[in-house]
């Protein structure tokens, strides 16, 4: 105990983490178990300590900020941490994102509207806002989508394929502004459901249904957070069918978060807690799925804005939990607040980004007109 307390002491002094100390990014520990938990379940041991009560700290999302610029994971002894090798081991053997395709709408997305409607923007985007000239997080989420509308040059009666779709608020947000019919897909019944009973009147059909089997042809595609979801043995066969949906002279636009090196499994705590199944894909593993089906017109990067949708979320969820605390324990609070803060902390590292990929089938004649 004392060695595994010595050497996770000496990682956090090394980011200016204090045990017991009073600055906002400093961690108090309830539980001595917890330096070895942390040294043999990694990630996975650090998320759950805190859920269960082993550890405070008054800003989670400075702690981790602190910790991921002195490189922590790289600090770690891989060797011993159990449930990395796990996870490792799973995302070789399986591919859990084609067989088990509908269980992140299951366990994430179909846990409640009424949290989601508390948490998120009037819209209920839940992906990065556009922070660029926006003070709110409505006015994030309306530029984001209107950013969206304006890179693929949206037009009146265009049919637009929405590949992850929410609960219909891009789709609901180009039919109004822009009057395109379209269809949008998505693995959460809840989601469906609300999406249908909200965009009524418009030319919108939201299908529960794996993009694999949706069939065709639209002028424009778009995915909107849902390429995290797709796992690094299918993002050439996720390409490949957007080639096979997207007419000829379509544009398809890819939102994903990005990871800064190719990985072939996401992180243990927040597979087994918030995004089952779910991996960061990296520029080289966009690259590649991509090679020979699509020309890259435009790759913007904005992950500097995540952190901020994230601590808007974030404040909104501690706001509304009074209201909805009789739906959901002290556990889930503390696992959804560290989810929150940890993902902000991250993107304010840089460790984490937040692309959007205009792409054509064979170049846009002339050149394409990159918009900011």
């Amino acid at each position: 105990m004392a060695s595994s307390e010595q050497f996770i002491r000496s990682i956090l002094e090394k980011a200016g983490i204090e045990v017991g100390g009073s600055r906002p990014w400093d961690i108090l520990i309830h539980n001595d178990a917890f330096y070895g938990r942390v040294i043999s379940q990694g990630t996975l041991g650090f998320g759950e300590a805190y859920m269960q009560g082993w550890w405070d700290c008054p800003n989670v999302d400075q702690l981790i900020f602190r910790l991921l610029q002195v490189d922590v994971l790289e600090l770690m002894p891989k060797a011993r941490d159990i449930a990395l090798w796990v996870s490792l081991a799973r995302a070789f053997l399986f591919n859990r994102q084609r067989s088990r395709a509908f269980e992140v709408g299951e366990k994430h997305y179909d846990i409640g509207n009424d949290l989601y409607s508390r948490m998120l923007d009037k819209r209920l985007i839940y992906s990065c806002g556009y922070w660029k000239d926006a003070e709110t997080l409505d006015q994030a989420q309306e530029a984001k989508l209107d950013l969206i509308c304006r890179k693929i040059g949206l037009e009146q009666g265009m049919r637009v394929l929405d590949i992850g779709s929410g609960w219909g608020g891009f789709l609901k947000f180009a039919a109004e502004r822009y009057g395109i019919e379209g269809v949008g897909i998505t693995v959460s019944r809840e989601q469906r459901q609300y999406a249908e009973d909200s965009t009524q009147g418009l030319k919108l059909d939201f299908r529960l249904e794996d993009y694999h089997d949706t069939q065709g042809s639209f002028d424009r595609i778009v995915s909107v957070g849902m390429f995290e979801h797709v796992g690094y043995k299918n993002y050439r066969g996720y390409f490949e069918k957007a080639a096979q949906l997207l007419s000829d002279r379509g544009l398809s636009l890819l939102h994903t978060i990005g990871g800064n090196e190719s990985v072939t499994h996401g992180d243990p705590w927040a597979e087994k807690y918030i995004f089952p199944n779910g991996m960061l894909p990296s520029m080289r593993q966009i690259a590649e799925g991509v090679e020979h089906l699509f020309v890259v017109e435009d790759w913007h990067n904005f992950g500097a804005d995540y952190d901020k949708t994230l601590m808007a979320w974030h404040a909104n969820f501690e706001a509304a939990w009074p209201d909805i605390s009789q739906t959901y324990d002290e556990v889930f609070h503390r696992m959804w607040r560290y989810y929150l803060l940890s993902f902000a902390g991250v993107f304010r590292a840089r460790r984490a980004q937040l692309w959007q990929v205009v792409l054509s089938k064979d170049g846009i004649p002339g050149g394409y007109q990159t918009i900011r």
